[in-house]
């Protein structure tokens, strides 16, 4: 009896000779990190016009690499596209967007007038960003987080960091002199920021409360709708504002901590690099 014809084979490519397919990856887990990428594009860009003498260009990048930098967390978990990569080159453009960035452009505005000084101060600065960046990462990786941590930050956070330490780069856009008085002044400025993103300050955070009454909706967006509409329009008056009004808050934050934990400063153990 003769076997039966086999059907035949459909042929194959050959593949001998490639390596392992690559893992396609969805295009929504892209998004965090092309945003990432651009806040470094931007600090990167606002240390070049600052050295260019581009100024108010240089600090127009610096606070927008802030704020893409705040926001590409957000997007991540809004799209559920966080990755341990996503993670660690947020850490590394925070490093520029935050500490190297505006220590670069307040250096090449107004510090530089204080020579050797000046340079010191924005070594600090960039130092303490990094050592309060540090901080910050070891206590998101604590399995067992502190109830305290979702009210309070340890210190002056590296992006508020970032705007609070140009303040006397706005008062040079509003036409202050830079004299000794102020160059030398901007010097110890810029130390002090540097010493509020190490020290163990309480900040209130913000980040409990999630919910607002209904019946102050609307006065809240007219409110923040009137904040932007300011900010663009009268933008170095607004910030010089909105930095000194920060700064007045801290006494009362904390106060409010004082009066919950019984101390000024946050003597948790684990909060420490």
């Amino acid at each position: 009896m003769e076997n039966p014809v086999s059907p035949p084979e459909t042929p194959r490519s050959d593949t001998s000779g490639r390596g392992p397919r690559l893992r396609e990856i969805p295009v929504r887990l892209m998004v965090p990190n092309l945003i990432t990428v651009l806040a470094i594009c931007a600090g990167l860009t606002g240390i070049r016009l600052g050295f260019e003498g581009r100024y108010e260009l240089a600090v127009a990048m610096v606070l927008l690499a802030a704020f893409l930098d705040g926001i590409d967390g957000r997007v991540a978990r809004l799209l559920k596209a966080s990755s341990r990569f996503g993670v660690q080159m947020d850490s590394l453009a925070d490093i520029i967007n935050f500490g190297v960035a505006p220590a670069l452009v307040s250096y090449a505005f107004l510090l530089d007038h204080a020579r050797s000084f000046g340079w010191i101060a924005a070594l600090i600065y960039a130092i303490a960003a990094g050592l309060r960046l540090a901080r910050f990462n070891v206590m998101e990786e604590r399995q067992e987080k502190a109830a305290w941590q979702s009210e309070f930050f340890v210190g002056v956070p590296a992006p508020l960091g970032a705007v609070l330490v140009l303040l006397p780069v706005y008062l040079g856009f509003l036409g202050v002199d830079p004299s000794p008085v102020f160059v030398y002044g901007s010097v110890a400025y810029t130390i002090l920021i540097g010493y509020l993103l190490v020290s163990r300050l309480p900040v209130w955070s913000g980040k409990s409360q999630t919910k607002v009454r209904r019946d102050l909706m609307f006065p809240i967006l007219l409110v923040v709708v009137l904040y932007v509409a300011l900010l663009m329009s009268y933008t170095w008056q607004v910030l010089v504002v909105s930095v000194l009004a920060y700064l007045a808050f801290l006494p009362f934050s904390a106060r409010l901590w004082q009066r919950r934990y019984g101390t000024l400063t946050i003597e948790d153990d684990n909060a420490s690099v």
